[in-house]
């Protein structure tokens, strides 16, 4: 088991041991250089007092009177805190003594001058030299020695201060730099995504809170890539699957859009959004204004039984619900994918609607222009034509006329007074306002205004669904329904007529007018009629025909019957 230290405290040991040496070293330096500061100033001193001795035999001998001030100035010297030195605790013993000894022989060497015993001083004053001169020896000696021992202390220091760097830089290697060595080495290998490597073993805490730190850090890596690298292919299947459902989405669209809408074309792409989403049944609900409603069931049909619970998407647009997509899975329906084909399918709708719109107004706005130029010219030209007959007849009348001119003029008057009539009734058909792409709106527009003219019961049975039809027929349509009504209201004299508009077995539209007037008589007496010939004529350009028979109860139906433009629904 390795015991653990703390790294700091190593460090910090290492660096205290550092301040102390270099500490210890200073100090002494410094309690060296202040012990040796007057070791120059006792030296001088210590010489001076040769000097004075020989210029106090001197000035005995020559100028007695000097002799006391010069014994003073000896002894200011002998006395003075340079040479006091010698006595303090840290100075030789040698050199305390020497010192001593200075003072003693100077208390035998003051007596002889003071007792003016020449010839004694200067016999002793050579052994009194000798003596100051070994005085001054051994302040030299102890200077030398202070300064010898300064330096050793230094060199010493700073070898024991290398040899503790170089251990601490060796054991700081061995401990710490390379286990840091070794954490590098594996934090690069993370850094490359391998996640299984092994940490250093230390006897220090913090290097070993370091390793379980970062192999921590790198099982829970590991954790996170194994997670992510299974989110990554997550979100590539996602993507996947939404740009196949793009693509699915915009080859609907091309495919909705290639050619006019037709539920042959609904029916195809929800075959194919049945087949992409592998649901059980899918159907759409098209509801239109007149509260009907259609429905386009995928391929397999939809289940009669209610026990399946289905989804159902909204068609909607402007706040108008146009129907509805309705789903029936065992799995969860992918409402994204879903809300978007409906979404779709609204503004493919929409977009059929306001085309089929644009289309009536734009025929019903061609009819207003031929009416108004049928009204400015033809019309204009038959009232002429009629104020000018009624004024030959009246011109006629008065010069005398003939039976066989009267009749002719007659016939005339009967011609041009028809083709006005038949040219009214063509301009109020043109005339009709369909401000919606809806026949029945426009049957009913048309019937409010045959109302005004008559006092016959007029009904309309209106279930035809709006896909069978395009918006260029509703004028054809208009027109023989009117043309019809016009004959059974002025002709026929019915008090009650029935408009009926369904799909026939066969599934083609079928429009009967059924009235209970005169009968088909007066059909066949107004046979050759133009009106007639018109009826004809507009059931050739839908491709159907129209039929007059004879109802059982009286009174006659006629029959229109066309191919629709779309095939008819499966539901």
């Amino acid at each position: 088991m390795i015991k653990r230290g703390s790294l700091t405290s190593t460090i910090l040991g290492l660096m205290l041991v550092f301040i102390l040496l270099s500490s210890s070293l200073a100090l002494y330096a410094i309690l060296n250089l202040s012990i040796s500061i007057g070791d120059a100033k006792a030296i001088n001193a210590s010489g001076s007092l040769r000097m004075q001795s020989y210029r106090l035999m001197l000035a005995a001998q020559n100028k007695p009177e000097t002799t006391p001030e010069k014994i003073i100035f000896f002894e200011q010297t002998l006395h003075s805190e340079a040479l006091q030195r010698s006595l303090n605790w840290y100075s030789p013993e040698q050199l305390s003594d020497q010192y001593l000894l200075v003072i003693e022989r100077w208390q035998s060497m003051r007596k002889f001058i003071e007792t003016k015993d020449l010839t004694s001083y200067r016999d002793s004053l050579k052994d009194f030299v000798d003596t100051i001169d070994t005085l001054v020896l051994k302040m030299e000696q102890f200077a030398a020695l202070k300064l010898r021992w300064l330096v050793i202390s230094q060199v010493s220091g700073l070898i024991l201060m290398l040899l503790i760097a170089i251990f601490a830089v060796s054991y700081t290697r061995k401990k710490v730099v390379k286990p840091l060595k070794h954490l590098m080495n594996s934090a690069e290998t993370i850094s490359k995504g391998v996640f299984d490597v092994d940490m250093p073993k230390t006897e220090y805490i913090e290097l070993t809170a370091l390793s379980r730190a970062l192999k921590k850090i790198t099982t829970e890596l590991s954790t996170l890539y194994r997670d992510l690298e299974g989110q990554v292919n997550e979100k590539t299947l996602a993507l996947t699957r939404t740009n196949n459902e793009l693509n699915f989405l915009y080859d609907s669209l091309v495919n909705l859009h290639a050619d006019q809408l037709e539920y042959k074309t609904l029916k195809e792409s929800l075959d194919q959004l049945k087949r992409f989403e592998r649901i059980s049944h899918l159907r759409i609900v098209i509801e239109h204004t007149d509260e009907t409603s259609d429905v386009i069931e995928a391929q397999g049909g939809w289940p009669e039984d209610n026990n399946y619970k289905s989804v159902a998407f909204p068609l909607m647009i402007d706040q108008r619900q146009l129907g509805q997509l309705e789903v029936i899975s065992d799995k969860r329906p992918n409402h994204q994918l879903f809300e978007n084909f409906a979404l779709m399918l609204t503004r493919s709708i929409t977009i059929h609607n306001a085309t089929e719109e644009r289309q009536q107004l734009a025929l019903m706005e061609e009819r207003a222009v031929i009416a108004r130029e049928l009204h400015d010219s033809l019309g204009q030209l038959l009232s002429f034509l009629k104020i000018q007959v009624n004024l030959l007849t009246k011109s006629l009348k008065r010069h005398g006329m003939n039976e066989e001119v009267e009749k002719q003029i007659n016939e005339i008057n009967s011609g041009v007074s028809t083709a006005y009539s038949q040219l009214r009734e063509l301009l109020s058909t043109f005339r009709l306002t369909i401000k919606e792409p809806d026949l029945k709106h426009g049957i009913e527009v048309m019937l409010e205004q045959l109302k005004s003219q008559t006092k016959a019961d007029i009904e309309l049975d209106y279930k035809l669904p709006p896909h069978l039809m395009q918006a260029k027929q509703h004028i054809h349509i208009l027109q023989i329904t009117r043309e019809a009504t016009l004959n059974a209201i002025k002709h026929a004299n019915a008090s009650e007529i029935v408009i009926r508009c369904h799909v026939d077995d066969k599934g083609n539209p079928n429009i009967s007018i059924c009235d209970n007037g005169k009968g088909i008589e007066h059909i066949k007496e107004r046979d050759q009629h133009f009106g007639i010939g018109i009826m004809h004529e507009r059931a050739n350009k839908l491709n159907g025909k129209v039929n007059f028979h004879s109802n059982m109860e009286g009174g006659t139906t006629v029959n229109l019957s066309f191919p629709p433009q779309q095939e008819p629904l499966n539901g």
